[in-house]
């Protein structure tokens, strides 16, 4: 805790003080009452004029107190120069970047009422001309990359199209390849277990070795070219069995045909099984 002594001191003091800055200011007040002789004191601009130089007589009769008086109050007027030139500096820098402030922020039609200068004025066009040809450049190369990036994913899309259409072909080509052999070999087979060729009347087994020494697609090729010359005539039934069917048995089915003028197919096998031998001797006549 702090002891009275200590604020009875700090009291004394500060009373000190303020008689010794009222006797300062008292002596200042006396010395600017005092008549100058030859001293002028401008009223607009707020400066004060220097002295006219003294006398010797009254130089000597003023001594040098008054002097001292002269120098405090000539330093006195400068600083208060020095503060209002202080002042009329910060008011105008002010003044100047509130106005570029509010340059910037304004639109140019608020440039076009005539409060900027024609220089200035064409100097904030061509800079926002070349801010809006700028910003035109750099939309015009956003659109170009697009387009390209466009156009590089769209081709990757035909690419790849292209290329899957390539491999469904060829899956397509390889399982008919697979489906073609497989009937192939089935068709072999079938022949391979029952191969007869009915040659007038007569029926002939081919053996075994024989059989194998024909491969399907020759054989049907081989057919297909006899019945294509005439020298051999039949058909090929549902097993894959060829029959053969003589000239005679051709033409009854052709008569019968141009007899009934118009035949359905079952009609037809009805009528071709008692027309055609089918392995029998001798068939049978046509029905009326």
């Amino acid at each position: 805790m702090v002891s009275p002594v200590v604020y009875l001191v700090v009291a004394a003091l500060l009373v000190g003080l303020i008689l010794f800055l009222t006797r300062g200011r008292g002596r200042a007040a006396a010395a600017a009452q005092e008549p100058l002789h030859n001293e002028e004191v401008p009223a607009a601009a707020g400066r004060v004029a220097r002295p006219q130089p003294l006398e010797p007589e009254e130089q000597r009769a003023a001594g040098r107190p008054r002097r001292r008086r002269d120098l405090g109050s000539r330093l006195q007027a400068q600083r208060r120069a020095q503060r209002v030139a202080w002042a009329d500096e910060n008011e105008e820098e002010a003044i100047i970047q509130a106005q570029e402030e509010e340059d910037i922020e304004k639109p140019v039609e608020t440039h076009l009422s005539g409060k900027i200068g024609a220089k200035k004025l064409r100097k904030l066009e061509e800079k926002q001309a070349r801010k809006a040809q700028r910003e035109a450049e750099e939309a015009e190369r956003e659109e170009r990359k697009r387009l390209e990036s466009q156009r590089e994913a769209e081709w990757k899309k035909e690419e790849e199209r292209l290329r899957l259409e390539e491999e469904q072909k060829e899956e397509e080509e390889r399982k008919a390849q697979e489906e073609q052999a497989q009937r192939e070999h089935e068709e072999y087979l079938k022949l391979k277990e029952t191969f007869v060729v009915e040659e007038e009347g007569v029926g002939e087994t081919m053996t075994e070795e024989q059989v194998e020494l024909f491969s399907s697609q020759d054989t049907i090729n081989r057919i297909q070219d006899l019945l294509a010359e005439g020298t051999l005539t039949g058909v090929i039934d549902d097993r894959g069995k060829f029959i053969y069917i003589t000239p005679e048995e051709l033409a009854a089915v052709a008569n019968f045909i141009r007899q009934r003028g118009r035949v359905s197919i079952t009609e037809l096998a009805q009528a071709s099984n008692s027309l055609i031998a089918w392995g029998r001797e001798t068939p049978a006549q046509a029905p009326a």
